[in-house]
């Protein structure tokens, strides 16, 4: 696989802030930007899944590109799925609309673990070729490349689709940690090989998503995930690019997922900004952390409690975080006004 020569984009407020420089302006991205929200999406989108896109070069590019265009944010993330690289590598599953991935074997013995494929580069060709066209479409925009974190993958397979108590993946940990460790060695492979997929076309960041880790004590992510989400950060140091690492209710969780290897912690909503770089300790960026709810309460209580964020931002770093990029703490929600989210980011680049 040919390697993108990666942009230099020394001005750009997203790239600086995280990696300690002084932004221009905070900058401000979304996660789940990319659809959900926009009218335009979901035209592009009609008759076409969500796997089909994300195999589509021309619609990832087109989807990306739309919020960079209405918004105004200050960074783009790759339209995908993290179920993209296991669909790939030969996993039968589907995203199936209003319930999210369905396995259709759940993997839950050793033998199962064995028979996983692996990722090999030309199997994502497609998405790769989407981050070439984007590269050349941002101009000065930074692009966000991602995927779902080894815990995050396995507790789809493992249970066959979204769960609330993980008691399928919880049973393999604590039961066959052999297996489980097997399963999640595959899996770091699987997504080291889908960010070096994106990093050769010329991502400019890396955000991996543990979506479901904060269903963990810490006692157990330290035990059965943290040495996994270590390997895929070690082994895409070598780009020299930001590396991020978010996940959902994992405010217990912060100083070891910060101990992962990421420049960049993102945190959700339920953790005051002041507490997390506490918690992460000094020396790297935060990210976060406006509740996506708020966006439904109108300009007022927008504007206070970005303003509020903005405030403990400033004080985090003062506290020794490295700096702050202003982000949701979960997704944008499906019927979020995108007339909200274009003047939050217009109000944060004045904070």
């Amino acid at each position: 696989m040919s390697t993108h020569t990666r942009r230099r984009l020394t001005d750009a407020p997203f790239l600086a802030a995280a990696t300690g420089a002084t932004p221009s302006r905070r900058p401000v991205w979304f996660m789940r930007q990319a659809g959900r929200s926009l009218p335009e999406y979901r035209e592009l989108r009609k008759g076409v899944g969500m796997l089909e896109s994300c195999f589509d070069p021309e619609l990832v590019c087109e989807i990306t590109m739309q919020p960079i265009r209405r918004h105004g944010v200050d960074a783009a993330i790759l339209f995908s799925d993290i179920v993209v690289p296991l669909k790939a590598a030969g996993i039968d599953l589907d995203i199936v609309p209003g319930v999210g991935p369905v396995i259709a074997s759940p993997v839950r013995t050793a033998d199962d673990v064995r028979a996983l494929p692996r990722l090999r580069p030309e199997e994502v060709g497609a998405v790769a070729d989407g981050v070439r066209l984007l590269v050349d479409a941002l101009g000065e925009t930074p692009l966000i490349g991602f995927a779902g974190a080894p815990f995050t993958l396995a507790s789809y397979l493992v249970e066959g689709g979204p769960s609330k108590n993980h008691e399928r993946t919880k049973a393999m940990m604590y039961a066959d940690p052999q297996t489980w460790h097997a399963l999640l060695g595959v899996l770091t492979d699987i997504t080291v090989a889908f960010l070096q997929a994106q990093l050769a076309a010329g991502v400019d960041a890396v955000q991996l998503f543990d979506s479901w880790a904060g269903a963990l004590s810490l006692a157990d992510y330290r035990r059965f995930v943290l040495p996994h989400s270590e390997r895929v950060f070690a082994e895409v140091a070598e780009a020299g690019v930001p590396r991020i690492h978010f996940g959902v209710g994992t405010g217990e969780l912060l100083g070891a997922m910060g101990e992962a290897g990421a420049d960049v912690v993102g945190v959700d909503w339920r953790v005051p900004l002041t507490d997390a770089v506490r918690r992460v300790g000094p020396g790297k960026a935060l990210q976060g952390n406006l509740d996506p709810a708020v966006l439904f309460a109108g300009a007022g209580a927008v504007e206070t409690e970005a303003r509020r964020i903005a405030a403990e931002a400033d004080e985090a770093i003062t506290l020794g975080a490295n700096g702050h990029i202003f982000n949701l703490g979960h997704g944008v929600l499906p019927d979020t006004d995108p007339g909200v989210l274009t003047a939050l980011v217009e109000l944060v680049h004045e904070l």
